[in-house]
């Protein structure tokens, strides 16, 4: 944990770099729509970095890439809303957040007596320890979410549900279905939310942030166009139902300029950016 007042030291063209992109992109929305995304977790760890936004900043103000900070926010507003909806039912539950990078889901939704885990690789997990240093009641697992010793840790008695924001685009799709189809079977009746696109948004990504992680065949990685795909994986699926990324748990578009909603518009019909949540049978 960072002394009072000493700051993090992120190395450019690092894993540090690719953790701080959505955290940022919470911060600008923040301070540009803080009627819908006040999040002082994120300014305050943005404060706690010794990095230089400039560049990013310049990049992520213009029209385009404040859309992108936009999505970055609602899709953790989205993943809460899930979140809280099955902690009203299992008010004990464990909330495990897959792929965490610094996304802080747990804290917003913490109701006193659920357990977080927040689980990515080892290197992420050294960085999160520094900024995100655990509170009561959660743990900071550092493991690969295709090794399946990190379900060993989760106490999920009295119910759990996993999330993970902006990962699976990294997995291939076999991967994404072995893991898919083992959480359902360690842990009937938990949910597992997450979101996802279509192939061309995916193709779409490959010219972005999947280029710069050293990701060309699109094609062997997770998308989804029809959520049909997902229910024929498992017989332990008891439901897969999807809502609008943008616009499904709560409708941004008459708060934001001309461009972002044609924007939005883009991606409910062109890209299918979707929240999906798979319930696994009892």
């Amino acid at each position: 944990m960072l002394a009072s007042g000493q700051k993090y030291h992120i190395e450019k063209n690092t894993v540090q770099e690719t953790l701080i992109i959505p955290l940022y992109g919470r911060k600008v929305c923040s301070d540009r729509f803080p009627e819908l995304f006040k999040d002082p977790e994120a300014e305050r760890i943005c404060s706690m970095l010794d990095y230089d936004f400039a560049k990013k900043g310049k990049r992520m103000e213009s029209g385009v890439g404040l859309f992108g900070a936009l999505e970055v926010a609602q899709r953790q507003f989205d993943i809460a809303c899930e979140v809280r909806n099955y902690l009203k039912i299992h008010p004990n539950a464990a909330v495990v957040n897959l792929g965490c990078g610094l996304d802080d889901t747990f804290r917003k939704c913490d109701n006193g007596t659920c357990k977080g885990y927040n689980i990515d690789m080892p290197d992420v997990i050294k960085v999160r320890k520094e900024l995100l240093p655990e509170k009561d009641r959660e743990k900071n697992l550092g493991f690969d979410l295709n090794d399946e010793k990190w379900m060993d840790e989760i106490d999920a008695s009295e119910g759990a549900i996993f999330y993970a924001t902006g990962v699976f685009y990294y997995f291939k799709t076999e991967e994404v279905k072995a893991l898919f189809c083992r959480l359902a079977e360690r842990f009937p009746g938990a949910a597992l939310v997450f979101d996802a696109c279509n192939r061309r948004g995916a193709k779409m990504m490959t010219k972005t942030w999947l280029k710069e992680a050293g990701i060309s065949n699109v094609g062997a990685f997770f998308s989804l166009e029809d959520l049909t795909t997902l229910e024929s994986w498992s017989r332990d699926f008891k439901n897969v139902s999807a809502k609008s990324y943008m616009r499904g748990y709560r409708d941004i578009y008459k708060d934001v300029s001309f461009l972002h909603k044609l924007m939005i518009h883009f991606c409910d019909r062109l890209v299918k950016m979707i929240i999906v949540k798979i319930e696994f049978k009892g």
